[in-house]
């Protein structure tokens, strides 16, 4: 039956997104295509609505809308140049030192918003024409931007790794978002490498250091910003609270930051970030509900197991296996978005990574660290898009300057993918 119903849903899925229907709909109609195989219709209807309400019946799920209500809010309170005189101020005395600061900047605003595009924008469209007025070649100003914005998406605060955690079964959101600081720190500290020995290479300038009132300046404009950061993480690392907890107290700090102390937006906009977080949490409910759906829909027809028999008959060899499953999730990253890839692969790709003795937590950033890089890669990044539109500068432009960044990113996949330890000596540390 896993044959057929594979190729069913497969077939309506494919159909129902080539002529626009949501994404959504598209996985719930598919679900039910595959089921009533197996069951009459009424039934298959019947039990796919319990599954979707059950799915969003979690206290887990309360951390979504609180981190990303922060994230709205830190992208319009005035914190990317504050965030991005600090960076200068901790990496301007390297070769390509605004590079460094863009990837410095990338990192921290990303963390803080959670948003790769809000990065890109935001620390790129400050960064990127002052790059280009001090002679960077436009290509390069371009690639750096884009291939740092990813970096949020690792960095906790995330919603990436909660929703993983959701539908992997219920993953230690604490300890995924300690493997991802890693793996986050590592991929902007590849970049920062690679980026200056180029640099170095073209001869491009290192920023003059500031005076030490000027210095001392940035730094105090800086911290209210960083210690969202220092809370959060501080705080699960701590056990002093659990990540919904944290993701209140990220709201809490963020109306204070907003409104308090940067003044840069009137009380009265808060509605109005309301609407845009309940806008954001409403699509990734649906998301999540409809997920659950399909996870049901392969369970009961046996896909995710004959995936599973099918890879393995491939090979039995663990190194083997995990390059198929990464080759197949870059794929799938260049094409989906991470929110869906996050929710349809997790069934499928999960069992087969424990078959083979993977941890769960380590799957979770190889799942993410793959789907962040296809953010950035053609044909359908959207990274790539808006950093290219950022920068000004054609797409082939920017493909050819992140070409030596598409290789670093790929060997840390790799590095990550087959030392666990890499990630997971964090975690495990703190006894997560």
């Amino acid at each position: 039956m896993a044959g057929p119903a594979s190729l069913l849903l497969i077939a309506v899925f494919g159909v129902l997104a080539f002529l626009g229907a949501p994404l959504a709909i598209a996985l719930v109609a598919a679900s039910l295509a595959a089921v009533t195989l197996v069951v009459p219709l009424d039934m298959a209807l019947f039990t796919a609505a319990q599954k979707m309400m059950g799915s969003l019946d979690s206290f887990s799920l309360l951390a979504v809308p609180f981190f990303i209500l922060s994230g709205v809010m830190m992208n319009s309170g005035g914190v990317a140049n504050r965030l991005v005189d600090f960076a200068k101020l901790v990496v301007g005395r390297v070769p390509g030192s605004l590079a460094q600061t863009n990837i410095a900047g990338n990192m921290l605003f990303g963390a803080i918003s959670g948003s790769a595009i809000a990065a890109s924008t935001s620390i790129g469209g400050v960064l990127v024409p002052m790059q280009k007025r001090e002679g960077y070649d436009p290509g390069f100003a371009a690639a750096i931007n884009i291939a740092s914005a990813p970096t949020g998406m690792l960095i906790p605060p995330t919603t990436a790794f909660i929703i993983y955690s959701l539908v992997s079964g219920g993953t230690s959101i604490a300890a995924l978002f300690m493997a991802g600081a890693v793996a986050g720190v590592l991929w902007g500290a590849g970049l920062m490498a690679l980026s200056i020995y180029i640099a170095h290479k073209r001869g491009y300038a290192v920023a003059d250091r500031p005076d030490l009132h000027s210095a001392l300046r940035i730094t105090l404009a800086a911290i209210p910003s960083l210690l969202l950061i220092v809370i959060v993480i501080g705080g699960i690392m701590l056990g002093v609270f659990t990540a919904v907890e944290a993701s209140g107290i990220a709201v809490l700090y963020t109306m204070l930051l907003t409104f308090v102390v940067h003044r840069t937006v009137p009380v009265t906009h808060l509605p109005k970030f309301l609407i845009e977080t309940a806008q954001i949490t409403g699509t990734i409910m649906l998301l999540l509900a409809a997920s659950a759906a399909l996870s049901f829909a392969m369970a009961f027809t046996g896909i995710p197991a004959a995936v599973t028999d099918l890879i393995l008959s491939v090979s039995d060899n663990p190194i083997i296996i995990m390059l198929i499953i990464n080759v197949a999730l870059i794929v799938v990253g260049c094409f989906m978005d991470m929110g869906p890839a996050i929710l349809i692969f997790t069934p499928i790709m999960l069992p087969i990574a424990q078959e083979i003795g993977v941890d769960p937590v380590q799957f979770g950033v190889i799942l993410v660290f793959n789907l962040a890089i296809g953010t950035i890669t053609p044909p359908v990044g959207t990274g790539l898009f808006v950093g290219a539109s950022v920068a000004q500068v054609r797409l082939d432009t920017a493909i050819r300057g992140l070409a030596p960044f598409y290789v670093l990113l790929f060997t840390l996949l790799m590095l990550i993918t087959y030392w666990p330890g890499l990630t997971m000596a964090l975690p495990r540390a703190l006894g997560l």
